[in-house]
């Protein structure tokens, strides 16, 4: 019998050394070894229980047990405390603790055997196995165990690297489909490895149809603002270290056909050695920032010339009335001063825009809400703006069960303002201006209508958008393009919205809706 026995250990440990190379599951390893530990050892039932890289112990598999009696065992390894050199303190314990365990609870019926597994001079875990008798080993059936369990350590110890590995590789996935920015991981030849979600959004075409694919095919620059492109940077000898990251911004040219705005810094990942083993593109849609540098520049320029404007007037009307060496008649200096208050209430108004937009930029506006009757409301803002104008003539069309709204009058008559200020503007040649109210089951509806030209229908999308102002309108009219901004922000602070009517060549027609 003893052959046959001596022969099945060599057996086990070739089940155990295939393992190591065939299993790389932890679970499913584990429950390989802690079988083949049972059956050599002539045993009933067993565990493995693991430590963790930073100390603490857990059963990680059993064969063979109930569940009530697992059920005492964790608490029991968790009792273990922690040493420096787990081999020669916490090892013996858990032997101590888990024979005690096993003859108090069978009425010391069972044995247990012990298996340290230690691999690499690392404590890996333990195997204990469950049997009725006790057996008395030779020295080369020590050495056979032993080398059984020096087996198993390391094929455990392997599992777990490639746990780790595969927990790692996993961040790292979840990091690149979650990251916000393009990313291409590149062979050292800029052949792109991976691709990540965001990037085939920005550029438009699928992973599959960008992977594979060089660098130079899917990056292709149509204008460069600043840097150097990844292969002048490589013909110059880049990278000459690690951290020699390279920075490059401009247009590139996607399937769309639409020019791309993107910065990308690429970043060389290189081996102890020296060598190249990747490089990491991160691309970065910098439309927006463009757009915000734009604005700036558009705010700049309009507001100086605004501001400008305005104050020139001023101080040109005013040097003039303060000349010693003229006498001004009354009409003259009344037409003066009359120039020099509308001008100051322009420069009031602008500059009050500015406050609003800034407000809202902050943090929205503030409303003081009340009971608005909408139809004196109006007359009173008609019959204000009907003075400033002999060429048009403002109608009110409102029907005469108009409803009381909830409404700051302030704010409103600003938005009113704006609306029939503008339809003054652009219609210089005159006609009728129409103020007109609906009602709506649960809201209101108010138009300001003229007789200009209208609005091109390329530019309606925009008129709402701060400091836009339409081609022809910059060129003949002045304005800071806050106004309609300014409104469209009221009425959604109100709960409604504004839109225009497209009527092409047939005056503009400005429409905003109130909840009732």
């Amino acid at each position: 019998m003893l052959p046959d026995f001596r022969s099945r250990q060599r057996d086990y440990l070739l089940e155990i050394a295939r393992a190591i190379t065939q299993e790389l599951e932890l679970d499913k390893l584990m429950e390989r070894i802690l079988r083949a530990a049972v059956e050599m050892l002539a045993g009933q039932a067993g565990i493995i229980a693991l430590r963790g890289e930073g100390g603490g112990w857990k059963v990680a598999v059993s064969h063979g047990l109930t569940p009530e009696f697992l059920q005492q065992i964790n608490p029991l390894l968790a009792k273990v405390p922690d040493y420096e050199d787990p081999a020669r303190f916490e090892l013996p314990e858990i032997n101590r603790l888990l024979q005690s365990l096993t003859r108090s609870v069978s009425n010391d019926l069972l044995r247990g055997v012990a298996l340290p597994l230690i691999a690499h001079q690392r404590v890996v875990g333990l195997t204990f196995i469950f049997r009725t008798y006790r057996t008395v080993f030779s020295s080369n059936d020590r050495a056979l165990l032993q080398s059984f369990a020096d087996q198993a350590a390391i094929a455990v110890h392997n599992a777990q690297l490639y746990s780790q590995i595969r927990r790692e590789k996993q961040r790292l996935d979840a990091l690149l489909d979650s990251a916000a920015d393009g990313i291409l991981i590149m062979t050292p030849d800029q052949t792109i490895e991976r691709c990540n979600p965001a990037f085939a959004q920005l550029w438009g075409e699928k992973l599959e149809n960008i992977q594979g694919k060089s660098h130079d095919e899917i990056i292709r620059w149509i204008r460069r603002d600043q840097g150097t492109t990844l292969s002048e940077a490589e013909a110059g000898g880049w990278p000459l270290t690690a951290h020699a990251t390279l920075y490059v911004e401009g247009d590139i040219e996607c399937p769309s056909g639409i020019p791309l705005a993107v910065g990308i810094t690429y970043a060389p990942l290189i081996s102890p050695e020296g060598n190249l083993l990747n490089i990491i593109a991160t691309v970065r849609d910098i439309t927006h920032f463009r757009e915000a540098e734009e604005l700036k520049s558009t705010f700049i320029s309009v507001i100086s010339h605004e501001l400008k404007t305005p104050v020139a007037l001023i101080k040109g009307y005013t040097g003039t009335l303060r000349r010693d060496d003229v006498s001004w008649d009354d009409e003259i200096v009344q037409d003066s001063l009359e120039v020099i208050e509308e001008e100051a209430d322009h420069l009031t108004s602008l500059i009050e825009n500015l406050l609003d937009a800034s407000r809202l930029q902050a943090g929205g506006i503030k409303l003081n809400l009340t009971d608005l009757a909408f139809e004196s409301f109006v007359e009173r803002l008609a019959d204000r703006f009907q003075t400033q104008t002999s060429k048009h003539t403002i109608v009110i069309d409102f029907p005469s069960d108009f409803p009381v709204v909830m409404a700051d009058e302030g704010r409103l008559g600003q938005v009113l303002s704006n609306l029939l200020s503008n339809a003054i503007k652009y219609s210089p040649e005159g006609g009728e201006i129409r103020l007109s109210g609906q009602v709506r089951a649960d809201q209101v509806i108010i138009c300001v209508q003229d007789d200009g030209p209208g609005i091109a229908p390329g530019d309606i999308p925009h008129i709402f958008d701060r400091f836009y102002r339409a081609e022809e309108a910059s060129r003949t009219t002045k304005g800071a393009g806050l106004g309609l901004y300014l409104t469209r922000a009221i009425v959604e602070a109100h709960g409604g919205r504004i839109w225009v009517d497209p009527r092409p060549g047939d005056g503009a027609r400005i429409c905003f809706s109130l909840p009732r």
